[in-house]
């Protein structure tokens, strides 16, 4: 038989370690909810403020092609993916700061912390919730980023060269482009009956057509449309006549397949990968490893941000005289480590250095984790 007093102190120890759990709950869904409410807020007010910029600096494309506003505003939603996977670390920063400082001037942190919670209990709510933003970060930057993108390119590709962006009005004169303009007698989806078509783009040949009837598809090469039974007359150095049964002609050139450059935002990671080793040309090699290090090394940063962020201004805060100047530290840390983060990404151009920079990453994320947990 155990002596009472051993009873009572294993029932006091269990009954204290019981309590101690619960104040932590009750610590952990306080701050989560602040620190959630905070970002969710931030995040909603930087994404509309950066879509809002994307919109005036596509208007120019709206009033260029004519595009009707709901397919434009369906446009721009589709970069709102790849705004939130750029902005996510900095709005997890914001939230942080905002939180802890707040309640480091309440005296919040000072009662918790002489309740003997120590820092790393107390910066493990910021490390949750960066834990779950750098899940969704890894899931929009794998896979959300590179489909969202690969649909605007197309969708605005389509828009302005394909069947979409043509609207020809009947009995009317249409200026598609600069230099070229079309007649049409009747429209019946994309039949045309008695087609009149002037090219004067290039001054060295201009092209005049007449025909019976014409066609508009859409081909790897942009738009183009497919005349019958007319007449066309060239004019350049020397003039020819002639006519013809069938005739097919290129309104606008384009390269679908490319888009006029290389665009590693829409390549599937699984492809991405893929480039890494194939890529036809040092330029292509180093967009790869680039934006490989955006996307794995990328959503990192959230954790790094918040434990540096955290470490800072609890450490700070058990130090009176620091802890003023505890934000200022805290932002000017992050805009080094940013700056830094990026730099480095755009200047990988090597496998080894990509390694070398992940390395870096992770040291420097169990630094401040270590700085963070000591005693």
């Amino acid at each position: 038989m155990e002596p009472e007093s051993r009873k009572r102190k294993k029932n006091l120890t269990r009954f204290f370690l019981r309590f101690i759990l619960g104040v932590m709950k009750i610590i952990n869904r306080y701050f989560l909810r602040q620190l959630a409410m905070i970002f969710i807020m931030l995040l909603l007010v930087l994404t509309g403020l950066a879509w809002m910029v994307q919109i005036m600096s596509m208007m120019k494309f709206l009033l260029n092609y004519g595009i009707q506003l709901t397919n434009f505003l369906g446009l721009t939603m589709l970069m709102v993916p790849f705004i939130v996977s750029i902005i996510i670390p900095f709005v997890t920063f914001i939230a942080v700061i905002s939180v802890y400082n707040k309640m480091i001037s309440d005296n919040e942190i000072t009662v918790m912390a002489a309740s003997t919670l120590s820092p790393g209990q107390l910066a493990r709510p910021a490390l949750i919730m960066a834990a779950i933003l750098t899940v969704v970060h890894f899931a929009l930057n794998l896979w959300i980023v590179p489909a969202s993108q690969g649909n605007f390119y197309d969708t605005q590709w389509n828009l302005r060269y394909g069947l979409a962006h043509m609207k020809l009005q009947e009995a009317a004169f249409t200026e598609m482009s600069g230099g070229l303009v079309v007649y049409v007698d009747k429209v019946s989806g994309h039949d045309l009956s008695q087609v009149m078509l002037s090219d004067t783009r290039d001054e060295d040949n201009q092209i005049t057509i007449f025909a019976e009837k014409g066609k508009l598809v859409s081909t790897l090469r942009g738009l183009s449309i497919i005349m019958t039974n007319g007449s066309l007359m060239a004019s350049g150095s020397a003039t020819t006549v002639g006519t013809f049964e069938n005739f097919d002609m290129d309104l606008n050139v384009a390269d679908k397949g490319m888009n006029g450059s290389f665009r590693v935002r829409r390549i599937p990671t699984r492809e991405l990968l893929r480039d890494l080793r194939d890529a036809p040309s040092s330029k292509q090699h180093k967009a790869v490893l680039s934006e490989l290090c955006t996307r794995l090394y990328g959503p990192i940063m959230n954790l790094v941000l918040a434990a540096l962020c955290a470490a800072v201004l609890l450490r700070s805060s058990l130090l009176r005289r620091r802890a003023s100047f505890a934000p200022a530290m805290a932002v000017a840390a992050m805009a080094v480590v940013m700056a830094a983060f990026m730099s480095a990404s755009n200047m990988v151009s090597s496998i080894t250095q990509f390694i070398a920079l992940g390395a870096v990453i992770l040291a420097m994320l169990a630094g401040v984790l270590f700085a963070l947990y000591k005693k």
